[in-house]
């Protein structure tokens, strides 16, 4: 076996004691996962921007410190990569997410993520894909294409980290960047059956300019993709922690690794099959209902609720696409005023779903904004209710399972789960309530469906972000998914015909 292949499921974890144990040389380690992306990134386009001499030169620099004797920092020499939607790092190319008019884009700053991973010893072998703007729940664009799941190539990964996702399940590197404002760390973690962990609002820093107050509507969030949780808690200790310029930064310590080591013997486990009003596939259902019972094994109880949830999931997620296009709206002008004018120059370059929403947020006015507000308050409240008496609220990720990918560039989610209308860019995802309330909330792979991943949503009281930790970690160990990766180890490499 080549060290490519032995390498490619070993945790961040473990690669970081063998590299402080000279077992192993980041040299070596990066070589390695360089050399899959090389094989097997064509057959998935997890990665649309591989940066291997980058990576190459400070790999070397690592090793150099490692045999001097330096102070390590908890990543040195394991490889990372960014998303390429607002991950940033100077130098490197960027396309927010396939938008070809951004084909020639540099970057000129970083993104807190990519600053912190590298200041961890970290390093970063690229770009990963997502849709423009990271505007629905799939990973598609008009510029590099879908992103395929490893476990079916012919199905989507999920968005909009989806490149991230794939790529982690896919064992080209062991973490990676995510991001979260709808279910963007949790969406593709479920379909691709990988862990996605998104804290608290504030935990984690995000930076934004002209408007530092944009991560608060919906919350937006920034995170790591693992296949463990141990190494998304080792990813927190790197990424958590004030930063002046984020408004809604919160400044107090976890033990984030601790917190994967707690009982929860003793807690009170609300489970709703469906937030109350979305349609669930019942295959999605029935093993997010078994594996529910996991919590009871470790001592939990656990009991069905209701969360009191009124609005239908449609105006749920037409709130949402309101919601996020006052962002979208201030970017477009932002990037018009550096020489871009997307909609003017370069209206292919967005997909229908994106202009068609463009149009209703012109027409929001004031009291739409509001009352919008005031909506996104009763899910806070329902949500909020039921953690006010249970320490956790467990539903499934999503309610269907992968779909397939279209050849257009435009993969979106279904139209209907059930034989109930959805909206097919987040209509499936029980996900986005949870970025207007702001609780902390993971998805843990909970089985297989038809031989595709199911996740299951956790979600924790309000900076209860070590309940979640601790909640996944004891799911792990009472129901191991590491041996579900051999089904992405044993595929085929070559491109898939699409569809």
């Amino acid at each position: 076996m080549s060290l490519s292949d032995e390498l490619a499921y070993t945790s961040a974890a473990e690669l970081a004691r063998r590299v402080r144990s000279r077992d192993l040389s980041p040299v070596e380690i990066v070589d390695a996962f360089l050399e899959r992306i090389e094989a097997r990134n064509p057959g998935i386009t997890a990665f649309v921007h591989v940066a291997a001499e980058d990576a190459r030169s400070e790999a070397k620099r690592a090793e150099r410190e490692v045999m001097a004797g330096d102070a390590l920092g908890p990543l040195h020499g394991i490889p990372t990569a960014i998303k390429d939607l607002n991950g940033l790092k100077p130098g490197w190319p960027g396309t927010f997410g396939g938008i070809r008019a951004f084909s020639n884009f540099v970057a000129d700053r970083w993104c807190p993520f990519a600053e912190r991973m590298e200041r961890a010893g970290a390093i970063h072998l690229g770009l990963t894909n997502s849709p423009v703007f990271g505007f629905r729940g799939t990973c598609d664009n008009y510029l590099f294409g879908p992103s395929r799941n490893p476990f079916d190539t012919r199905r989507n990964t999920g968005g909009s980290s989806g490149g991230s996702a794939g790529a982690v399940a896919d064992g080209l590197l062991p973490l990676a960047q995510g991001t979260d404002g709808g279910g963007s760390i949790r969406i593709p973690s479920s379909w691709s059956g990988v862990y996605g962990f998104k804290a608290s609002a504030g935990r984690l820093p995000h930076v934004a300019r002209p408007n530092a107050f944009n991560g608060s509507s919906p919350f937006l969030f920034d995170g790591a993709i693992t296949r463990t949780v141990e190494d998304s808690a080792l990813a927190l200790t790197v990424l958590a922690g004030y930063d002046s310029r984020d408004p809604f930064s919160l400044d107090e310590e976890i033990d984030w690794l601790g917190a994967t080591r707690r009982s929860i013997r003793g807690m009170k486990v609300a489970y709703s099959p469906n937030l109350d009003v979305f349609p669930v596939d019942p295959r999605v259902a029935e093993v997010v209902a078994t594996a529910v019972r996991a919590f009871e094994e470790a001592g939990a109880h656990v009991e069905e609720v209701e969360v009191g949830i009124r609005r239908s999931q449609r105006e749920l997620s037409d709130l949402w696409c309101r919601l996020i296009m006052a962002n979208l709206l201030l970017n477009l002008e932002v990037i018009k005023e550096r020489g871009i004018d997307l909609l003017g120059e370069h209206p292919d370059d967005l997909p229908p779903e994106i202009h068609a929403w463009i149009e209703t947020g012109k027409r929001m006015t004031i009291h739409d904004v509001i009352r919008d507000q005031a909506v996104r308050t009763e899910v806070y409240d329902a949500v909020q209710g039921v953690l006010d008496t249970h320490d956790l609220l467990v539903t499934p990720s999503l309610a269907c399972l992968p779909v397939e990918n279209a050849d257009d560039g435009n993969t979106v989610g279904p139209t209907e789960v059930n034989g109930e209308a959805i909206d097919p860019l987040i209509g499936w995802c029980l996900t986005y309530p949870i970025n207007f309330t702001g609780h902390p909330a993971a998805s843990v792979p909970a089985g297989l469906a038809d031989g595709l991943p199911v996740g299951m949503q956790i979600v924790g009281g309000r900076h209860a972000d070590v309940d979640v930790l601790a909640a996944s970690a004891v799911f792990e160990r009472l129901r191991p998914w590491q041996d579900r990766y051999e089904i992405c180890r044993k595929r085929e490499t070559a491109l898939p015909p699409t569809g």
